[in-house]
């Protein structure tokens, strides 16, 4: 999906909202626009992790917010394809009407480094808990 406005979309801030409030879709919203069909997917993990917990009550929180916590891996992941798109190529899908050059500094790498160990951390954690609740019965906790 090509951003044909000539607003200037900035890769700094683009990875900063995947990495922080991309669970909800935030960034695809900056991005792309009210119209970008993954952005709403994002959103949508919300309700749909409610009516699972409204639903099941007794089950595991990892269970029923399972939706918002895929969401949330995902955008950590978009965070980093963001962040490591090299500003060339970043202009040329998002800013090609802009008649303004991106230019990646420190910060940005600082983003990045701090998304991979959330992201790290939050996988682990997914499994560590999917296994204790598969093979224990949540015994662990």
């Amino acid at each position: 999906m090509q951003q044909q406005s000539g607003k200037h979309k900035n890769k700094t801030l683009a990875t900063l909202i995947a990495a922080v409030l991309g669970g909800i879709g935030l960034h695809r919203f900056y991005l792309y626009g009210m119209r970008d069909r993954f952005g709403w997917l994002h959103i949508l993990s919300v309700p749909l992790s409610l009516a699972l917990t409204a639903a099941r009550p007794d089950a595991p929180q990892l269970f029923t917010a399972l939706p918002l916590v895929l969401s949330a891996l995902c955008a950590c992941l978009e965070a980093l394809v963001i962040g490591l798109t090299p500003d060339d190529k970043w202009d040329q899908k998002h800013n090609p009407a802009s008649g303004r050059q991106s230019e990646s500094h420190w910060i940005l790498a600082v983003i990045i480094v701090l998304t991979v160990g959330l992201g790290a951390m939050g996988l682990i954690a997914l499994l560590a808990r999917s296994f204790d609740l598969l093979f224990t019965g949540g015994a662990f906790g």
